[in-house]
This record gives structure tokens, C-alpha cells and sequence, in this order.
């Protein structure tokens, strides 16, 4: 018998929620296509897995790793893919001619790569502009030295504009994008050749709260995995479902005493008779480990708390008040019933998190 912990992926819910991306950014922008983001693994779902089931339905795919972006092609993906981090040295270039592949440009060096390529790659280009993040992106000093780049190179076969928000997930009444998109606009005022080019603005957030930055291309990410880019809002509010449900089972029950302690560390001492769960899931398994007692966790189909730190292969939870719960009684760590974001908050982290921790060990069930 496998130990009992799996990963359950619905795979209906990730096409809603990509669906429902489309739907936000067409409601301004009729013509908009939308990106499905599935770098870092599909944010742990699984890249393939994810592909396959929105192969009908997306517009494009949207990754990092140059390996990932071929194994889309040779699964069958026809769609555009999008390299978000563009390539790294000049033999990339070959491959992502070979592949059909967009580049993503973010400084000049990698121009500069794109002028020696030989033959000449005629590669769908993404400028982009650095407006307030300060991760990636050219600058406004750069951009002379861009356009001259552009105009002696015969690699792009076009080009699109894009910039990434850092603050879309804030109040509206804050900084949110305003920011950056005067920054945006001053960055590409006057630059004859890029009136008429795409735009690619929209991250999850500004899908959601920002409709106006839809244009062309929207690149959702988090929201297609169910989890909210909000921390005032919850996912379900906003019409997203869950796509992974990490679920097992209660491999131990414990009754202790009143000033009895629970787990390493004993961080939990028993204020009353309490009935102790011991769950089939720790942080090798992806859960995290800084989780405080507390995090919220559903037994039996009914809610209840962790008891104490979590270890690598299991953690505790609460049965007090839970008679009918017991030794194989079913456990939702989080997903179904239970929203990522809300433990992911209790840990102090985000929901990314969580998906992206999901550990190899761990079964995967598509549902």
C-alpha cells in the first residue's frame, strides 16, 4: 500500500480559470489573447499536465526554461510559446528558431546576441521595459541604443511591448500601477516605430482589478491555479476554483493530558483532554514547515487546527471536538474546501508557495 498522501489536479478547473482570464481581459479588449503561464513546473501541477489540458483552449503558453519550451513542441503544442526570461547564449537562438519560439528581449546584451546570430533568426520579439520593478527590463537611458539595435538588425519578425506590475495586487486607493504606466507611456512616447506595436501588461492582479491594462496580450498566472493574487480577496470570491487538492489520511490518534506536549520542540501544551491526530503529511512532502500550530486543516470533512511544528513526514492536528474522526479518517491539508491562500497565510507565505513546494514523493492524481 502507498503511504496515504496524494495531489489531487483538477484539470476542468484550471481550463474555467484560464477561460475566466480570457474572459476579464476580452471585456475591454474584445481582440486580447491571454498567456498561460506554466513556468516553474505549471506553478507545481505539472507542465505537461497542464498543457494538455488547456492545449484546445489557450492562446499561448508562457515559461522560462528553453528545455520546457521544446518539450511543448514535441508533445504537440502548436500554440506561440513565450520565453519569459529570453534566451542566455547564442547557440539558444538556433533552437528557438528551430521551435518557432518568442523571445522575451530585457537588455541589450541579449540584442547585441540577436545581431550576431548566424544566419540571421528571424524571432517574434517581447521588449521588455523596465518601469518600476527593477528585476528586468530596459531602462529609459537605453532605449536610443535600442532603437538603433532594432533598426540594423534583421532578427525580429516582430515586436511586442511589455512591462510586469509590482504593485497590481495593492489597494486601488495606493501606488497600484498608475506609476508605472505614466512611466510606460513616457518610455515609448515618441518612438515612431513602437506606436503601433502590441502591448503585453497584464499579470493576474491587473486582469482582475485593472481591466483597462488588457490590450493585447494578458499573462496570467496564479489565477489559473486557483489562487488569488489578493490578500483582501479571497479565490472563490473572485470566481476561481482550486486546481490542486493536497489530501491524506489521519495515521494516528493520540490521547494526551492536560499539560501534556505535543511534537518536537513540545511548542503545544494541552489546556484540556485533547484528542490528537497524527496526519500523513510534512515538509518533505511540500508542506511548510514554518506553519505555525493553528493553520486551519479540514478532518473528516470538518474544519480544525494543527497542533505543534510540523516534522518532515507528518504533522498534528486536533480530534477533540471531532468524535467521528479517527485513525484512516480523510484529511484536505489544502484545495478542495480548504483555499491555499488561507493556509499559506497561517505560514506567513503565499499560495505560490505552497504549489510550487509540492515534493516529487508526493502521487499525483488528475481528477
Amino acid at each position: 500500500m502507498p503511504r496515504p498522501i496524494e495531489a489531487r489536479i483538477d484539470l476542468a478547473a484550471l481550463r474555467h480559470n484560464y477561460l475566466l482570464a480570457r474572459q476579464h481581459a476580452t471585456r475591454r479588449s474584445p481582440a486580447a489573447k491571454a498567456w498561460a503561464v506554466v513556468k516553474a513546473n505549471a506553478y507545481g501541477h505539472g507542465l505537461l499536465r497542464a498543457a494538455a489540458a488547456l492545449g484546445d483552449v489557450a492562446d499561448g503558453f508562457a515559461l522560462l526554461d528553453l528545455g520546457e519550451a521544446v518539450a511543448l513542441r514535441e508533445a504537440g503544442i502548436r500554440q506561440p510559446i513565450l520565453l519569459l526570461e529570453g534566451f542566455f547564449e547564442l547557440a539558444d537562438l538556433a533552437v528557438c528558431a528551430e521551435h518557432r519560439l518568442t523571445v522575451v528581449v530585457h537588455c541589450l546584451e541579449q540584442l547585441q546576441l540577436l545581431r550576431r546570430a548566424l544566419p540571421p533568426r528571424c524571432l517574434p520579439v517581447y521588449l521588455k521595459l523596465n518601469s518600476g520593478m527593477n528585476r528586468l527590463g530596459l531602462t529609459a537611458g537605453q532605449l536610443p541604443a535600442v532603437r538603433r539595435e532594432l533598426a540594423t538588425s534583421p532578427t525580429p519578425a516582430a515586436v511586442t511591448l511589455m512591462t510586469h506590475f509590482a504593485e497590481a495586487d495593492g489597494d486601488a486607493g495606493e501606488r497600484s500601477i498608475n506609476w508605472q504606466l505614466e512611466r510606460f507611456a513616457a518610455m515609448t512616447a515618441g518612438w515612431a516605430d513602437a506606436a503601433g506595436w502590441p502591448r503585453s501588461l497584464a499579470n493576474s492582479a491587473a486582469i482582475l482589478r485593472y481591466p483597462e491594462t488588457a490590450h493585447d496580450w494578458v499573462r496570467p498566472g496564479i489565477m489559473l491555479y486557483g489562487g488569488s493574487p489578493f490578500a483582501d480577496q479571497d479565490a472563490a470570491g473572485l470566481g476561481l476554483q482550486p486546481v490542486m487538492t493536497l489530501c491524506s489520511r489521519i495515521l494516528a490518534v493520540q490521547e494526551i493530558a492536560v499539560g501534556e506536549r505535543v511534537g518536537y520542540g513540545g511548542t503545544f501544551v494541552a489546556q484540556r483532554p485533547t484528542r490528537v491526530g497524527v496526519v500523513a503529511c510534512g515538509y518533505a512532502d511540500g508542506y511548510p514547515r514554518h506553519a505555525p500550530g493553528g493553520t486551519p486543516i479540514i478532518v473528516a470533512g470538518r474544519r480544525t487546527q494543527t497542533l505543534g511544528r510540523v516534522s518532515m513526514d507528518m504533522l498534528a492536528c486536533d480530534l477533540t471536538d471531532l468524535p467521528e474522526a479517527g485513525v484512516d479518517s480523510p484529511v484536505v491539508l489544502w484545495g478542495d474546501g480548504l483555499a491555499a491562500d488561507e493556509v499559506a497565510s497561517a505560514a506567513g507565505t503565499i499560495s505560490y508557495e505552497l504549489f510550487c513546494a509540492l515534493a516529487r514523493r508526493v502521487p499525483v492524481r488528475v481528477v
